[in-house]
């Protein structure tokens, strides 16, 4: 099937599938004309990238995951521990937007809002309220 196919079946623009091909993601065979001739075996593989990438892998991850998933010997904990990986990440993360928004919420409810040039969100953004 050509690239539009492949893009419509994976949900995938025809950008990103070039660019999983371009970083060795994606191998898709070539017709006798020279374009690409993408599989349902590819379609499965960026539907998998896909779904890996809407998780918040990483592309070296991504192909990580894919390699373990292509490995019949592979031990599920190595899945696993990446898996985790990726979660503590995404803890770590959260506890982060947490505090910028802890921050961010007295900030805006410490500011006037009003005609008065004195500002406490910029004070502290400047440096003066330290």
């Amino acid at each position: 099937m050509n690239i539009g196919t492949a893009a419509r079946r994976s949900a995938l623009p025809a950008k990103t599938i070039r660019y999983y091909e371009e970083i060795g993601l994606l191998r898709p065979a070539r017709a006798g004309n020279g374009y690409r001739d993408y599989s349902g075996d590819d379609v499965h593989r960026l539907k998998f990238l896909q779904r890996a990438r809407g998780l918040g892998f990483s592309v070296e991850e991504c192909r990580q995951l894919l390699s373990l998933y292509g490995d019949t010997h592979r031990a599920s904990a190595d899945v696993k521990a990446l898996a985790a990986t990726k979660l503590n990440q995404i803890e770590h993360k959260i506890a982060e937007l947490q505090s910028l928004k802890k921050t961010l919420t007295h900030l805006v409810q410490t500011c006037h809002g009003d005609a008065r040039p004195d500002c406490p969100i910029l004070d502290e953004l400047s440096g003066a309220s330290d």
